[in-house]
């Protein structure tokens, strides 16, 4: 275990657990230059900030050599132009406003809403496949699978090319891990597959991106997540051009055919964009259905209380996105001026991690904060983060998380967790189980 500075502690995966004790000494300076970046860990704060435009979200806005052995691998890739997750408006902004036009409000208001049936299908089938069981792994049987389905529905992904960009997308995800350990091929939400030059072969050709390795630092990670932003990137690319050819009923055929008063996406950024989406279409709904089944597991009485009432889903998983958020912190925020925080000043060009978790904690903010609790009111928490960046995919984040956790507890009989604490992923930007096994009576119909 590490006994360095408190963000040392945090970053270090013995502690993911349970990092919350130490979020709890974090908030004592509500803003602390720790390694060499500043961190920014209660509500009111990390709230101003998402909405301060003198924060910036493009690292290429940093001051070279601001922030120390913590930062000193996220320059991007000059050859790969960057998603609008880390651009700034007016660029951002328009960006955002063209890929919401094939995804939701105001275009196409009715797409994810129009998708609960087959969603709650693809969940009845999934736990179906429990039946002559009397364990599962939560995350492998479902809190994966299934985000998968819906985003390769939703997108136009074919649902058989999952073992090429879980690949991609596992390197990918182990390159975000700001901490200095070794890797790990535990990090995804499922076992890494075989993402070697003799990797999954497909009508698009093979994988030729190696998986995070036990041994890989952080140069490595991230030399091997650009490597796999460029192979999915050429994947997606190909797929786009079948759907410009052939539209579908899919929001990369909206996106490709698109005919807005703005335009539409160039290639390359529709390219990006089409990376971004598919990945954070899954990998944080991954993380918020094995949180949330852990923490009805360790709270029985509100188990049962979803069981009889499944409405009781809606306020629960926003209680979930406070108490467990999936994203635990923002690492990659830029100060654009000298910017006066509680009482501390962050010289421009400084890096600024701001920790979302810790502020859902915050009891400056929320009454008895370390307590689980769906009825609690006004729970504006910051699972989603806010402001311009607020998370583009919350409404289906939202609903698969609901239908998933009510399935659950709707169907299993007697579950009990076989492991508490379970196995942890490496990574502590996007905090959940590696496994969550669950032992159980039987299956209700």
């Amino acid at each position: 275990m590490t006994s360095g500075t408190l963000l040392q502690q945090i970053l270090d995966h013995a502690n993911r657990p349970d990092p919350y004790p130490l979020y709890a000494a974090l908030r004592e300076t509500p803003v602390s230059r720790q390694d060499g970046v500043y961190v920014v860990s209660t509500y009111w704060e990390i709230l101003g900030l998402l909405h301060d435009p003198r924060l910036s979200s493009d690292t290429r806005n940093r001051t070279p050599g601001a922030g120390g052995p913590l930062t000193a691998d996220e320059e991007e890739d000059p050859n790969l132009p960057v998603s609008f997750l880390r651009l700034d408006p007016p660029e951002h902004d328009r960006l955002r406003r063209l890929t919401t036009r094939a995804f939701g409000p105001p275009v196409c208001p009715r797409r994810v809403h129009d998708m609960r049936g087959e969603l709650s299908r693809m969940v009845a089938g999934l736990i179906d496949g429990f039946e002559g069981r009397d364990e599962v792994d939560i995350v492998e049987d479902l809190a994966y699978p299934f985000p998968v389905m819906v985003i390769c529905k939703l997108l136009g992904v074919p649902h058989q090319d999952e073992p090429r960009f879980h690949a991609w997308s596992e390197a990918i995800v182990s390159g975000l891990d700001p901490s200095g350990g070794p890797g790990t091929s535990e990090d995804s939400g499922r076992p890494a597959g075989p993402a070697t030059s003799d990797g999954p072969a497909t009508s698009r050709g093979p994988v030729t991106v190696d998986g995070p390795a036990a041994s890989d630092g952080p140069a490595e990670r991230r030399r091997g997540a650009q490597q796999a932003r460029r192979e999915l990137g050429m994947y997606l690319a190909e797929l786009i051009e079948e759907h410009r050819r052939t539209p579908g009923d899919d929001v990369l055929s909206a996106l490709v055919t698109d005919r807005g008063p703005e335009g539409r996406l160039s290639p390359v950024d529709l390219v990006v964009t089409a990376v971004l989406l598919l990945i954070a279409g899954h990998e944080t709904t991954v993380n918020l259905i094995a949180n949330g089944t852990l923490t009805l597991l360790r709270n029985p009485g509100t188990l049962r209380r979803l069981r009889d009432d499944p409405r009781l889903a809606i306020p629960l998983v926003e209680e979930l996105l406070r108490f467990e958020p999936p994203v635990q912190l923002l690492p990659q925020r830029t100060a654009l001026a000298d910017l006066d925080v509680a009482g501390t000043t962050i010289p421009k060009g400084a890096p600024v991690w701001l920790m979302l978790a810790s502020g859902n904690r915050d009891p400056r903010r929320f009454t008895d904060p370390d307590r689980f609790d769906p009825d609690r009111r006004d729970n504006r928490h910051l699972g989603f983060g806010s402001g311009v960046h607020y998370c583009f995919g919350a409404p289906l984040a939202r609903l698969e998380a609901q239908l998933a956790l009510a399935g659950i507890a709707r169907r299993l009989t007697g579950p009990r967790l076989v492991t508490d604490p379970p196995p942890y992923r490496r990574n502590p930007v996007l905090r959940g189980p590696r496994h969550l096994r669950v032992a159980f009576d039987g299956l209700a119909p």
